[in-house]
């Protein structure tokens, strides 16, 4: 499956990242496992979780993906060479237990290299921007963590175009490691936050880009097209933001190009952003195996200049 450069980080990604934030929320531990396996099965070859996945829900206290990752990557050592891992650090843990001081993220790596059972992070992100740690010191954590031979690289999450450009200035400054990739959201509908600023900046650096709430937390499936459709699942709540005259646009656009190339609208939505020159790939999760078959085939198809168009105005 072709690959391609996750910006500078010396990584090389198939163009769709596996959201693991389903690990221990809508998935239990056996049905993860099932997935994970077919992840591998399929080709794909990176899968990106969090430190905080999945504290909101009910019982949980975080770090549920990546135990159950690590308690699987602990039955299938032979598979640990076969995928890149990523997660993040920095969310809100409970007290004080969060944010990108040294103190924290140093707390932090062990922890999830301890729930992942693995010597050493793929890509290591700051999950969210914080005001209260200085980007020098931060970025200093992550030197220790990168010479220590901890993580490979880092990226970060949720940054503006400021933010970036203010972090990347300050590893210049001081002889420290610059963030490779960002995180952003940023779907069909959702525009903003990846907005021509940030864009052009990614470009000029070279840093890569993985975009999460690709599907627009489902609604971009097409599977929501009423408020009877948001019981159908735990997203609902955030999905409702998106059933208005324009989200139904799209929804009627996705399916005109999705019946063209014999596609799911999610389909389409994912081969949008992949055929977005500054997206290094965009990051989506499924809870079956089906699900998960669809997802992959998104790779393979070719939107045309026309698709594009309609898209880019929808």
């Amino acid at each position: 499956m072709q690959k391609r450069n996750l910006g500078k980080t010396g990584l090389q990604i198939v163009p769709l990242v596996f959201g693991g934030n389903v690990f221990g929320w809508t998935l239990n531990e056996q049905e993860s496992f099932k997935i994970l396996d077919a992840i591998v099965d399929l080709g794909l070859n990176a899968i990106d979780t969090a430190d905080v996945y999945s504290r909101w829900a009910p019982g949980n206290v975080g770090g549920e993906s990546e135990t159950i990752m690590g308690k699987w990557l602990k039955a299938n050592p032979q598979k640990r060479d076969k995928l890149l891992i990523f997660t993040k650090v920095g969310a809100d843990m409970g007290g004080d237990n969060k944010g990108l001081s040294k103190r924290w993220i140093m707390h932090s790596v062990e922890a999830s290299l301890k729930r992942l059972q693995i010597d050493v992070i793929d890509l290591y992100q700051s999950h969210w921007p914080d005001a209260n740690t200085a980007y020098e010191e931060t970025l200093s954590a992550y030197d220790q963590l990168l010479k220590e031979g901890k993580i490979k690289a880092i990226g970060a999450s949720n940054l503006n175009a400021d933010q970036l450009s203010s972090t990347l200035q300050v590893a210049k400054e001081k002889g420290l490691p610059a963030y490779q990739t960002l995180q952003p959201e940023y779907n069909l509908y959702d525009r903003q936050q990846f907005n021509k600023e940030l864009r052009e900046l990614v470009v000029e650096q070279d840093i890569g880009v993985i975009t999460y709430y690709s599907l627009a937390s489902g609604f971009l499936s097409g599977k929501y097209r009423n408020k009877a459709d948001l019981k159908q699942g735990p997203r609902g709540e955030k999905v409702a933001a998106y059933m208005n005259d324009r989200g139904m646009r799209m929804l009627n656009l996705l399916e005109v190009i999705a019946q063209k190339h014999q596609a799911t609208q999610a389909e389409i939505s994912l081969a949008w952003l992949m055929a977005q020159k500054e997206v290094t790939a965009p990051i989506a999760s499924a809870t079956t195996t089906d699900q998960l078959q669809s997802l992959v085939k998104s790779l393979t198809i070719q939107l045309t200049n026309e698709d594009l168009i309609a898209l880019n105005q929808a």
